[in-house]
């Protein structure tokens, strides 16, 4: 039976495609199945076609993979659906997400279009499929127009089609090995940023260790920092395994950062360095084990670009403390626009504003995903790396660690999130009355509002110092509390001064706070 539209419908994800790709977990069944792969390569292509106004002989896409048992049944799939509408189509292999979009960039490539299947940090079961044309990843209408165009083509494709192999004698379909290409293209960045005397070898006396998680970003090691002099004795997961068998390949798991904080400790390395599965977010450690993720990441970005972009705006999504605020604007003389979640929230504000003249040289998430102005507005966690390795070998030839960059961020801070579930079916029209409610209560009760493009968020100082915010979700029937206090006792007071406010909402499940 063939795949139906709403089937196709349900697989969209914000501005990517996922779903479940195998068996594995009880309770969930297969959803983006082989007959999908091949129909959404089919109507990437002629949504691709269509917006370029290209014939097929004119158009070449590259496709890549990150390390999950199921990627190499759905590249074969996705590949077999653009093969058929007539386009050339190269075989990156393994690579990351940022270097499929640098496809398209690079000289040596110049794709019209790209796809890397990935479901970024999600179990092994997941997968899924990102899209780049010459503007970046795709938005959330692009993927709806693919999955509507996939569903018109369902009803007449021969299933057999998908028991085929590939053709080797077809010069449409060639393979290339992307990841080299842009590991070399990370060197040269380093060389150039480190201007060192031994131009071939910046990173020599450096130790370095980097977890990959299992993931594909095992190849920073080997073909760039290894490259570059580096010793990175004491890396690990640097073997792709899609069944993640040491711990999910995400920096915001505390069990991943703990294995990168030990194994930096261990080693006695200058920095330690995390990726999730597609090397399109990344977390740092210091040499003494201190993680630096989620707010000082960015500020740690943000003072190293502050130099170069004095004066300009680091946009950051909506759940950022007010301790980052007053790093950026009160220590390094920048602004903060405090934004919206989901990354490309924060990297289309920032394409926006620089646009509109505002320079903007980063927007980041607390989550990894940043992008940099310099960088084609592209989420890379590899990029990020190398500016963080960068300011490493340039410290250490001075003299100093990096530390030094964000040494006047408070780290002090006691923090909790609570997710308070939406017990009605109209839960978006809720959910926006609990807001307005809660925004009423607050300004009665004469507390601080700063603005706030999702949710509301309020400040305190005096009896207490910290801040909260009230959000909705944007797809589920959840509503997202965030407090953060200076002090244990701090986020005590915070948390009561939360009880008051939300008090009373009858279809507000509240028993988590």
């Amino acid at each position: 039976m063939s795949i139906t539209k709403s089937e196709l419908m349900k697989l969209q994800n914000g501005s990517d495609v996922r779903g479940i790709a195998c068996e594995g977990i009880e309770g969930e069944h297969v959803t983006l199945t082989s007959e999908a792969a091949y129909l959404i390569g089919r109507a990437f292509a002629i949504w691709l076609l269509k917006k370029k106004n290209i014939a097929p002989e004119e158009c070449i896409v590259g496709v890549g993979t990150d390390s999950r048992i199921t990627g190499p049944e759905i590249k074969k799939q996705a590949i077999r659906g653009m093969l058929d509408e007539g386009i050339y189509v190269s075989d990156c292999g393994m690579a990351s997400t940022p270097a499929m979009f640098m496809s398209i960039v690079y000289p040596e490539t110049r794709y019209d279009g790209a796809c890397m299947i990935t479901a970024s940090h999600l179990p092994f079961n997941r997968n899924g499929l990102k899209f780049f044309d010459h503007e970046g990843g795709l938005e959330h209408d692009d993927i709806t127009a693919i999955l509507e165009i996939a569903s018109t083509l369902s009803d007449s494709m021969d299933p057999s089609v998908l028991e085929e192999p590939l053709p080797t004698d077809n010069n449409r379909f060639t393979e290339f090995e992307l990841i080299s290409l842009y590991s070399a293209n990370l060197c040269m960045k380093i060389c150039d940023g480190v201007n060192a005397d031994n131009y071939d070898a910046p990173l020599k006396n450096l130790k370095i260790v980097v977890d990959a998680g299992n993931g594909a970003g095992g190849f920073f090691v080997k073909e760039v920092l290894d490259e570059l002099g580096a010793d990175t004795t004491g890396s690990n997961f640097l073997e792709p395994d899609g069944t993640f068998p040491n711990h999910i390949p995400n920096p915001e798991n505390k069990d991943a950062m703990k294995a990168i904080c030990d194994a930096t400790v261990a080693a006695g390395a200058d920095l330690g360095l995390i990726f999730d599965t597609d090397v399109d977010r990344m977390s740092a450690v210091l040499s003494d084990g201190t993680p630096i993720n989620r707010d000082s990441i960015i500020a740690m970005i943000a003072a190293i670009l502050a130099p170069d972009y004095p004066g300009s705006t680091i946009i950051t999504d909506s759940v950022t403390s007010d301790r980052l605020t007053d790093f950026l604007e009160n220590d390094l003389g920048l602004k903060h626009l405090c934004y919206m979640r989901g990354y490309k929230n924060v990297i289309n504000k920032c394409k926006e504003l620089n646009a509109e003249g505002i320079i903007s040289p980063l927007a980041m998430e607390t989550s990894g995903h940043g992008c940099l102005k310099e960088n084609y507005y592209l989420d890379d966690g590899a990029y990020l790396a190398v500016k963080l390795v960068i300011a490493v070998a340039k410290a250490k030839r001075e003299g100093k660690t990096i530390d030094h960059f964000i040494a006047n961020l408070c780290t002090e801070y006691a923090d909790r999130e609570v997710r308070f579930p939406i017990l009605t079916d109209d839960f978006h029209a809720y959910g926006t009355s609990v807001l307005e409610t809660f925004k009423k209560r607050a300004l009665q009760s004469g507390f601080e509002l700063p603005k706030s493009y999702e949710g509301i968020r309020i400040r305190f100082s005096g009896v207490c110092t910290g801040w909260m915010l009230l959000r909705a979700s944007l797809h589920d029937p959840v509503m997202v509390l965030n407090l953060e206090g200076h002090t244990p006792r701090d986020l005590e007071i915070i948390t009561g001064i939360a009880q008051s406010l939300v008090e009373g909402f009858d279809k507000l499940d509240l028993s988590a706070l």
